[in-house]
C-alpha cells in the first residue's frame, strides 16, 4: 500500500468515526479519557523506553537542544498528560449545549447548538505530549483526529497512541477515533492537507517552515500561528522584583516554547536601575543578549542587536533587549515585530496596564504575569491543542470550544411560514 492508499485509509476510517463520535454520550466520552489516563500511568517503563529510543536517535541525527528538550517525555511530563486527561474528563462538555433560545415573532424557538467539526487532522514536530494532548481535547469535543507527529517521535507516538487506543476500547469506543500515522514518509502530510473529502480542520504544531507550507497547500481549513515573537515590557511604573522575576521567568523557565519571551523592552527611566541586575542573573543562566544602542551602554556583556533579531523567535538562551522613551514606543514595536501570540506589561499603573491590553494586538495579552502562562493547561482548558493568532473562529490557546462549530436549531409545534 502506498502512502496515498494509506493516507486515504486512515480518512475514511476517521471519517467513519466522527460520525460515531458525534453521538457518544458525555460519560462515555470521560470514560475514555480516565482509562487513558490510568494505561499510561500503567505504561510508564515502555513509554520511556520508547522515548529513549528516539531521544538516542534524535542525538546520533544532530537534532538542537531545543527539539530534543521537546522531545524529551520526563516523568514530570508523564505526570502532566496524566492530569491533563484527568482535567479534560471534569470540563463540561460543549456539545449538544443550545445557546441563545429565543422566540421569535412567528412562535418558533431559535438556538444555536453546539457541534463537533468532524475529523481533524493534527501535524506537530517533536513533543509527543501533543499526541494525548490533542486526542483528548479530540474525544471530549466529539471528533475524530488523524494525528502526524515528527518523525523524530515516531516510537514515542506509538507508544502513547497504543495506550489511547487501549482507552477508547475499554470504553467501547472506535479505535478509529484516534489515529497516528505509522509512516515517516514526508508525502503523508502532503495526502493529509489535500482530503477535504476525510478532513475538515488542520491544525499544524512545529516550526515556522511547517506551518508556512501547510498553509501554502492546505485544501483544508487551517488552524494555525507562525512563531511566537513574545514581548515583555517594563513600564516606568514597574515594581523592581517583579520586573525581575518575570524577565528571568519568561525567557528562561523554557526556551523552545512559543510563549518564550524572546524581546524584553525596558522605559528608559528603569533602564540603568534594572537592565545591570537582570545582565547578572541571564549571564549566570547562560543566555546571550543582543542589545540595542541605548542598552548598549549599560549592559557590560551583549552584541549588538540587529532589524533582523526583532523579527526572530530564537526558540534559544538568546534574548534581544530595546529600551524605549515610553508605552506609546513599546507598543508600536510589539505591533509591528510581534507575531500577534502573547506579550506581556510589568506595571504598577492600572490605567497603563489597561491601555496596555487594549492596544496590543495579540491573541494573549497579560499584566504582571510571565509569557509562559499562555496556554492550554493553565488557563484552565484542561489542554490545548494549539494557540491560534488568527482572528477568525479561534484565537489564543484552542481548547473543547475551539473544536466545535455552531448550527442553528428551530423548536416549533407545526409552526409553517405565512
Amino acid at each position: 500500500m502506498n502512502v496515498t492508499e494509506y493516507m486515504s485509509a486512515l480518512g475514511q476510517s476517521a471519517r467513519k468515526a466522527a460520525a460515531e463520535m458525534a453521538a457518544v454520550s458525555t460519560s462515555q466520552k470521560n470514560q475514555a479519557l480516565l482509562a487513558t489516563a490510568e494505561i499510561l500511568d500503567q505504561c510508564r517503563e515502555e513509554l520511556a523506553a520508547a522515548n529513549a529510543q528516539d531521544l538516542e536517535n534524535g542525538r546520533n541525527n544532530g537534532l538542537e537542544p531545543a527539539m530534543l528538550d521537546r522531545l524529551e517525555l520526563t516523568p514530570a511530563r508523564i505526570d502532566t498528560m496524566i492530569e491533563g486527561l484527568k482535567q479534560v474528563a471534569a470540563l463540561p462538555d460543549p456539545i449538544g449545549v443550545i445557546n441563545d433560545l429565543k422566540y421569535m415573532p412567528s412562535g418558533i424557538q431559535v438556538g444555536k447548538m453546539r457541534v463537533p467539526l468532524g475529523v481533524i487532522g493534527i501535524i506537530y514536530e517533536s513533543r509527543p505530549n501533543v499526541t494525548v494532548e490533542a486526542a483528548s481535547l479530540c474525544i471530549k469535543s466529539g471528533n475524530a483526529t488523524i494525528l502526524r507527529g515528527g518523525s523524530e517521535a515516531i516510537h514515542s507516538n506509538k507508544a502513547v497512541a497504543q495506550c489511547i487506543a487501549e482507552g477508547l476500547k475499554q470504553a467501547g469506543l472506535s479505535e478509529s477515533a484516534v489515529q497516528v500515522v505509522e509512516t515517516t514518509d514526508r508525502a503523508a502530510v502532503g495526502e493529509l492537507i489535500t482530503m477535504p473529502e476525510y478532513v475538515d480542520v488542520i491544525v499544524p504544531r512545529g516550526g515556522k517552515g511547517l506551518i508556512e507550507r501547510i498553509s501554502r497547500d492546505a485544501k483544508v481549513t487551517v488552524i494555525k500561528h507562525l512563531d511566537g515573537i513574545c514581548h515583555v515590557y517594563l513600564d516606568a511604573d514597574a515594581d523592581a522584583e517583579k520586573a525581575q522575576r518575570i524577565a528571568i521567568n519568561a525567557k528562561t523557565q523554557r526556551y523552545g516554547t512559543c510563549n518564550t519571551m524572546e524581546t524584553l523592552l525596558v522605559n528608559v527611566s528603569r533602564a540603568e536601575e534594572l537592565l545591570p541586575a537582570l545582565e547578572q542573573e541571564y549571564a549566570h543562566i547562560g543566555v546571550e543578549l543582543r542589545a540595542c544602542a541605548k542598552a548598549q551602554k549599560i549592559l557590560n556583556s551583549c552584541v549588538a542587536a540587529t532589524e533582523e533579531d526583532w523579527e526572530t523567535e530564537y526558540l534559544a538562551p538568546i534574548l534581544s533587549i530595546k529600551i524605549v522613551e515610553d508605552m506609546d514606543e513599546a507598543i508600536a514595536h510589539i505591533n509591528k515585530y510581534g507575531s500577534h501570540h502573547t506579550d506581556s506589561i510589568v506595571t504598577e499603573n492600572y490605567t497603563r496596564g489597561r491601555e496596555f491590553i487594549t492596544r496590543v494586538d495579540s491573541s494573549s495579552v497579560m499584566i504582571n504575569a510571565s509569557t509562559r502562562f499562555a496556554d492550554g493547561f493553565e488557563y484552565g482548558l484542561g489542554a490545548e491543542i494549539g494557540i491560534s493568532t488568527d482572528k477568525i473562529h479561534a484565537r489564543g490557546p484552542v481548547g473543547l470550544e475551539g473544536l466545535t462549530s455552531e448550527k442553528y436549531v428551530v423548536l416549533g409545534d407545526g409552526h409553517i411560514r405565512t
